[in-house]
């Protein structure tokens, strides 16, 4: 199987939550749900957008391959070695959101502050490990480029989103 679909997905879902993060906080209002789901989707459109160029460099690697088989075995092999840690980290950050929306106020707050916060700030940590898995899995010199470009547009969905539509916010 290609690592491109869960890689995909978990870029998809990474970019929802980094438009939600550059809003959350920024507006006093009590029932704010439109405006969040708002910020999730433009987050969403951004890194949809922006996971075009890791798709981009592959295709490319690809075309200009001179043995194209073994060109896709080198790229699957260093998307699966990128996303094996990006495993736990996902794990752990649908466990904080589970405990964050299934707990009572109090402690559901306790579970953001414990548990999202500091895996936001992880964020960098876990794509350096991602594109580290991706050399070490097989991918070589093309699988930490492909890895280093979509950790790179991961990473820039939260400020592209806050300078965008955000700015003025304080």
């Amino acid at each position: 199987m290609t690592p491109a679909v869960p890689l995909a997905f978990l870029g998809l879902v990474d970019a929802t939550c980094s438009g939600f993060r550059a809003y959350a906080g920024r507006d006093a209002r009590i029932r704010k749900h439109r405006a969040a789901a708002r910020a999730a989707l433009r987050g969403l459109a951004t890194g949809a957008v922006l996971l075009l160029a890791p798709a981009l460099t592959a295709a490319l690697l690809l075309l200009t391959a001179p043995d194209q088989a073994r060109a896709y075995a080198t790229l699957a092999a260093g998307g699966n070695g990128y996303l094996l840690p990006l495993i736990p980290y996902a794990a752990a950050v649908l466990l904080s959101l589970a405990a964050y929306f299934t707990l009572p106020f109090r402690a559901g707050t306790l579970a953001m502050v414990i548990g999202l916060g500091p895996l936001t700030l992880l964020r960098p940590l876990a794509v350096a490990a991602a594109c580290l898995g991706a050399v070490l899995g097989g991918g070589g010199a093309s699988g930490l480029l492909v890895g280093a470009i979509a950790g790179t547009a991961m990473l820039c969905v939260e400020p592209l989103v806050h300078r965008r539509w955000y700015r003025q916010v304080q």
